[in-house]
Order: structure tokens, then C-alpha cells, then sequence
């Protein structure tokens, strides 16, 4: 039962190593409000399900043999479960996870993967993008471009003032303060390609 207003991530994998590395990743989500726990059994998963109800599980289809997705969905409605891969598994049966992540994707990928989401189980996904005027979403890809405050100015054919200006009221409004972060809202919320990121 949940009883906070967390994002509860459960890890699971037999594998201390990629769990944590798993867990570091998850720990760049531009959020401060995402509680992540590891869990390396069978018996501990049981446990942790019997008195948790967490919104996303990461977990290895082969985890202890054959992970059984569509019980443990129809166990914990309202849970999404993530396949974690690092071997080769057949499209068909990974057709009952919401999403996939690789230990071959960058960070970035990864994040912006879990964001999706996470954000798409809230009412509110699309909240943070509507409050955005369009100038604030051509300076946020502008941004996410790696241009500086001059090259934006002279793009867009304003002020560096006023550059400054819808920085710090695009920073307010999606309480982002990293360029980092405001890429992973761009991708989130296809004002930009993740590959066009990737390839910069």
C-alpha cells in the first residue's frame, strides 16, 4: 500500500552489479520524489510485494528462471513492469511489459524511457509541456541544441535579455535547473528526437 506521494522503482535482478547499476541510473531522473529499492530474490520480491504496491518494476525476464509478467500484472494492477535487458530474448516474449531498457542504451535513453512512463501513468503527463508558451518550447530545444544565449538570440531574433528572461520562467514553471534535465523534457515530450540528442 502506497502512502506517500513517492514513485516507489523497484530493481530486480539477481546481479548486485547491474541492480546498482540500474539503481544510478535511476537516481538522474530529474525528480527528487523517487524512492528505489533492490531486491535479489524471488522470496524478497514476494515479501516486498506483500507490503508494497511500487509504480514501476525493472526486472530481468529470465530473473530466477522465467519471470511470469502476466501474474505478477494481474497481481499489482496499476504497476508497470519493465524488461531489463542484457541478453537476447525473443520479441514475443516480452509482449505483456509495458516498456524495455537495455544495459547497452546510454544513460540519457534510459532515463528518458522511465520518465515516459512514469509520466504516463499521471493524469497530469502532458501538465508541464501545456504551461510552456511555443517560445518557451523553441528556446528549450534551442537549449537542448547546446546553443548559448547569443546564438538563441540571434535564431530567434531576440533579445539576450529576453533569451534570459524565458530561461529563468521555463526553469520556474518545470522546476528543471540543468540542461541535462531539460533534455530529458524535450525528449520526454517529443519537442526533440532522442537519436538527434544522441547524435550531438
Amino acid at each position: 500500500m502506497k502512502a506517500d506521494n513517492y514513485t516507489h522503482i523497484a530493481v530486480v535482478d539477481t546481479s548486485a552489479i547491474v541492480r546498482s547499476g540500474v539503481a544510478h541510473v535511476i537516481k538522474h531522473i530529474p525528480a527528487n520524489d523517487i524512492h528505489t529499492v533492490e531486491i535479489d530474490s524471488a522470496e524478497g520480491l514476494a515479501n516486498y510485494l506483500t507490503l508494497h504496491t511500487p509504480d514501476v518494476v525493472v526486472v530481468n525476464p529470465i530473473f530466477e528462471g522465467w519471470f511470469d509478467v502476466a501474474r505478477h500484472k494481474a497481481e499489482c494492477p496499476g504497476t508497470k513492469f519493465v524488461a531489463l535487458l542484457y541478453t537476447v530474448i525473443a520479441p514475443d516474449l516480452l509482449r505483456d511489459y509495458d516498456a524495455e531498457i537495455s544495459i547497452t542504451e546510454d544513460m540519457d535513453t534510459i532515463i528518458a524511457k522511465l520518465v515516459a512512463l512514469i509520466d504516463g501513468g499521471k493524469d497530469d503527463g502532458q501538465a508541464g509541456q501545456d504551461t510552456l508558451s511555443q517560445r518557451e518550447k523553441e528556446i528549450v530545444v534551442c537549449i537542448v541544441k547546446g546553443m548559448t544565449n547569443k546564438e538563441i538570440a540571434d535564431k530567434l531574433c531576440i533579445s539576450i535579455h529576453t533569451v534570459v528572461t524565458h530561461r529563468r520562467n521555463i526553469s520556474k514553471k518545470l522546476q528543471i535547473h540543468s540542461s541535462a534535465g531539460l533534455t530529458i523534457y524535450a525528449i520526454v515530450n517529443k519537442l526533440v528526437d532522442v537519436h538527434d540528442v544522441a547524435s550531438q
